[in-house]
């Protein structure tokens, strides 16, 4: 399993998330430019093997979150499992996410 983590964040530690996968950083970080096409080619390069059984990691740039998000939503027919921290408890859990009809 592999942890996609949506964009690299400087003073964030991901050492928890290894808990679930191995760590892959899919942008680098900064916003995302207004012309969004760029960002798309590479964030479906890099999911290109994400599967309902990997996890994606919610940090970054909104925009950046949001495409990540649609793409990995579509390479994986609607069904993805997120990473929530949560600050209370210091520890990550699972959302699991299915917009193909609640199946």
């Amino acid at each position: 399993m592999t942890v996609y983590v949506v964009q690299e964040v400087k003073n964030i530690n991901l050492l928890p998330a290894t808990e679930y996968g191995d760590i892959e950083i899919l942008l680098p970080p900064g916003q995302v430019a207004f012309s969004t096409a760029p960002t798309v080619k590479r964030l479906f390069n890099n999911l290109r093997k994400f599967t309902s059984d990997d996890y994606l990691l919610m940090v970054g740039d909104p925009a950046a979150i949001a495409i990540a998000s649609a793409v990995a939503s579509h390479i994986s027919c609607g069904n993805m499992r997120l990473l929530k921290w949560d600050k209370q408890e210091r520890k990550y859990f699972v959302v699991k996410v299915s917009i193909s009809g609640g199946k």
